[in-house]
């Protein structure tokens, strides 16, 4: 068992970075080599995510990216419910609530021939029907585009010590058995920087050099369909819109079909076209006055202003890379995984895919847990991948997404139970003990009652004065939670293995006695709602997922607990 340890100590921070870069320098020929735990490559969504969850935990590292800052396109904005609850944990809820406003009471999904008239459907209307979600989180999905969203995360990763740097490219890298060897380039400069780290995560996109370079190979389809993304600037749209608060209008024309996206509810839109390069369809062929005719085509009416602002050319897919692990290195985001684009279920698994990875390579770090730990990211989140972007496809099917053909046979019924595609699915195998494998990684039925491999329930509950939800216990360490009504051992026999093994565990009794640290709300059972009997006790990861609970009191409760600890961390 091999455990790893930071190369240099938990001081984070830009400063502390370049202090080692200066310290390497004397009797150095060529770039300076700067020494950091985790190298991040890519500063999109998923990379600027990882460097958030790094930088909560105390993780120092380095993001490159190759642009010269976040992105300037309004794409991939739909945050699920799970996706909302790690950034609440992270302190950047309210920042990207507020930086959602403009978009705040746009919720369902239309389907029409144009906009002119009555004719059409909702696909839904409410996102949230009823406030149902309520019963399960104490978040929600929230509609925030991706060149409002990176901003939040940029500010928030850089005052935890993110070192953040844009317009810097990765030249070249090589991993080793200890460690990985890059070098990276300043495009503004020209000058270079050797780095050393312990680790790098690639979050460099679905043409990922990185996952290039290592020869890991992709399993499924392949391209679903390619769109010319326009955004567009139309005064006069509002008004045919009236008080139509769509996410996503889906015009379905024959000759002018197309997505219309709102920006602002005002003057600013983006309308997705289809393109058919397979047919030799080039982008040259997008003129300003083809664009231009086709949305006043698709929309219905023909002397509509529209100004064209932007084209960018995307492609769908479906493909899942076969490893997400070589070494040293580990994929992330579109990177590891390319899905549809109907429901937003790549961008939200790559954010998770960040907060899975983040408390290992700390855990791994601090020295508290082995690297087998790290094997546990890809049988963990690979199977996440494959299910959600095979439910991807399928929702695009659905929709009769703009340019997607599905191929016969391959379904496109009526897709429910999106929220356990979201919220629900599972990790059967990886640190967790006790889980049920033969579950599907995605059931069928919304099922939150506390199962190994599952998202802990939510309950809110009183920590003295402060009302919290017992997801936000969870981030930094382990949490034990056991029965004060029913001592069992439970609770001194974490505070003592937290002491010998050196954990960051922390043990909450549940209950309204003198001795309880946590009470719930009303008739709330805690233990009901974690699916143990009294007596029993509830293990729950640093992401929010149970890593055991136990079916009741334990003659042995420290014996057993150390075992699970053990197994779970790869420390034994």
């Amino acid at each position: 068992m091999h455990v790893v340890s930071a190369v240099s100590g938990r001081v984070g921070g830009h400063d502390a970075l370049e202090a080692r870069v200066m310290n390497e320098r004397a009797g150095q020929a060529g770039p300076p080599t700067l020494r950091v735990p985790v190298l991040i490559v890519g500063g999109s969504l998923v990379g600027l995510a990882t460097s958030l969850f790094l930088g909560r935990l105390g993780v120092p590292h380095l993001l490159v990216e190759r642009h010269a800052g976040t992105s300037i396109h309004p794409r991939g904005r739909g945050n699920n419910v799970r996706t909302m609850e790690l950034f609440r944990v992270a302190g950047v809820e309210r920042g990207i609530q507020d930086a959602a406003a403009t978009l705040a009471d746009n919720h369902g999904i239309l389907q029409a021939p144009t906009l002119v008239g009555d004719a059409g459907e909702w696909l839904f209307r409410d996102i949230d029907p009823g406030g149902g979600l309520a019963r399960f989180s104490p978040s929600s999905w929230c509609l925030c585009s991706q060149n409002d969203l990176e901003p939040v995360l940029l500010e928030h990763a850089r005052r935890l010590g993110g070192d953040v740097r844009f317009s810097t490219e990765l030249m070249s890298f090589e991993a080793d058995a200890h460690g990985v060897s890059a070098v990276a380039k300043s495009r503004e400069t020209g000058e270079h920087l050797a780095v050393r780290a312990d680790y790098l995560v690639a979050a460099d996109g679905p043409r990922s050099p990185v996952r290039e370079q290592l020869g890991i190979g992709q399993s499924g389809p392949g391209d679903l369909f390619h769109n010319v993304s326009l955004t567009f600037r139309s005064r006069g749209l509002a008004d045919v819109v009236g008080e139509r608060r769509f996410i996503v209008c889906y015009l379905t024309s024959p000759d002018a079909d197309g997505a219309l996206l709102p920006v602002d509810n005002r003057e600013n839109w983006v309308f997705h076209a289809p393109w058919h390069p397979e047919d030799g369809e080039t982008l040259e062929e997008f003129t300003d006055e083809r664009c231009v005719e086709h949305i006043r085509r698709a929309v219905g009416v023909a002397d509509l202003d529209v100004e064209i602002t932007g084209k960018a050319p995307w492609h769908a897919a479906q493909r899942v890379a076969r490893s997400y692990r070589s070494g040293r290195v580990f994929l992330a985001g579109d990177s590891a995984h390319e899905m549809s684009p109907t429901g937003a279920f790549g961008s939200n698994t790559g954010i998770q895919d960040a907060h899975n990875l983040a408390w290992k390579l700390a855990a791994v770090l601090d020295g508290w847990a082995g690297d087998e730990l790290l094997d546990t990211y890809d049988a963990e989140r690979r199977p996440v991948a494959e299910a959600t972007s095979a439910r991807a496809a399928a929702r695009s099917a659905e929709h009769s997404h703009p340019g997607f053909a599905p191929p016969p046979g391959s379904g496109g019924g009526p897709q429910r139970g999106i929220l356990n595609v979201a919220l629900g699915y599972r990790y059967p195998q990886g640190a967790v003990v006790g889980a049920d494998d033969t579950v599907p990684v995605v059931p069928e039925s919304l099922d939150l009652s506390g199962a190994p491999g599952s998202r802990a329930p939510h309950l809110w509950v009183r920590r003295g004065d402060e009302r919290i939800s017992t997801l936000d216990l969870y981030e930094r360490s382990l949490v034990l939670l056991s029965d004060a009504a029913r001592p069992s051992g439970w609770h001194e026999a974490a505070g003592r293995l937290a002491r010998e093994l050196s954990l960051p565990l922390k043990s909450y009794r549940m209950g309204d006695g003198p001795d309880a640290d946590l009470t719930p709300e009303g008739d709330a059972d805690w233990a009901e709602r974690h699916g143990t009997p009294r007596g029993g006790a509830v293990l729950v990861r640093p992401d929010g997922f149970v890593a055991w609970r136990s079916p009741g009191p334990d003659p042995d409760a420290e014996s057993t607990l150390r075992r699970v600890l053990q197994t779970g961390l790869g420390l034994g």
